[in-house]
């Protein structure tokens, strides 16, 4: 499978990147994680004989903004869109009028489910727990193929984060926050934390993702912090616009 990150900033779009949503290739279906604007890219990758799902792991606008590009798109086998329940009636406000394109006028059906902390899709597994955030977010493990990609962004380091990264194959985790820089109580991970994470897991590989537009200006600003995460965990490496990985 591949795994192909869209978009890689935190906030707002800038000359680094498009914010943040990861496409995973599979050979039964198209999985993207979170919906910024790096959505309107996922065109160029996806293959629409299989169906699409699309998780979201909260609501910020960084995170759903791609939202407004889905009538670009044909999905002719569906698409369903997991959000956390509580979350669920703002979603259905936000894809409507007066903010973007109502659901009864795209061109492919679209479902909107709550997600559960244990569910299944076909052969894929996915957990999902909430995260610490300034507001209700979720995390994702995926079990398939005999691979986990787990994906924890948003966050700041907990309990379910270390149980949803737990020896995965693929940790795909944030860093908003340059190193040493204080979350405000607004909950992010720097890189070494994400490397931590990655560390006390167990994980196979990290990569970071979610780069904090204002923190991180530049390309070169990202390698500084993958130098800083390699002192902890060695396999780590930072994301950017169209990075491909093969698992």
């Amino acid at each position: 499978m591949k795994v192909i990150f869209l978009g890689t900033n935190g906030w707002f779009d800038s000359k680094t990147g498009n914010t943040i949503c990861t496409l995973i290739q599979t050979k039964s279906a198209n999985i993207i994680l979170d919906a910024g604007m790096g959505l309107a890219k996922a065109d160029k990758y996806l293959d629409d004989s299989l169906p699409a799902y699309i998780f979201l792991s909260h609501l910020h606008l960084d995170h759903i903004c791609g939202l407004h590009a889905l009538a670009k798109f044909k999905f002719s086998q569906g698409l369903t869109l997991f959000v956390p329940k509580q979350l669920k009636s703002a979603l259905l406000e936000y894809i409507d009028q007066p903010f973007t394109m109502p659901i009864k006028r795209l061109p492919f059906k679209l479902k909107i489910v709550n997600s559960k902390p244990d569910f299944k899709i076909g052969n894929i597994n996915i957990k999902a727990r909430e995260l610490i955030h300034a507001s209700v977010c979720l995390g994702y493990r995926l079990s398939f193929s005999n691979k986990i990609i787990s994906y924890c962004t948003d966050t700041g380091l907990c309990e379910n984060a270390f149980y949803l990264a737990d020896k995965a194959d693929l940790l795909i985790t944030e860093c908003a926050l340059a190193y040493g820089q204080d979350d405000q109580g607004w909950p992010h991970l720097d890189p070494q934390k994400a490397a931590m994470l990655a560390k006390q897991a167990k994980a196979k590989k990290l990569v970071m993702t979610h780069f904090d537009a204002d923190n991180y200006q530049t390309l070169k600003a990202r390698k500084i912090a993958q130098k800083q995460a390699r002192k902890v965990f060695s396999e780590s490496i930072v994301a950017f616009d169209e990075l491909v990985i093969e698992i």
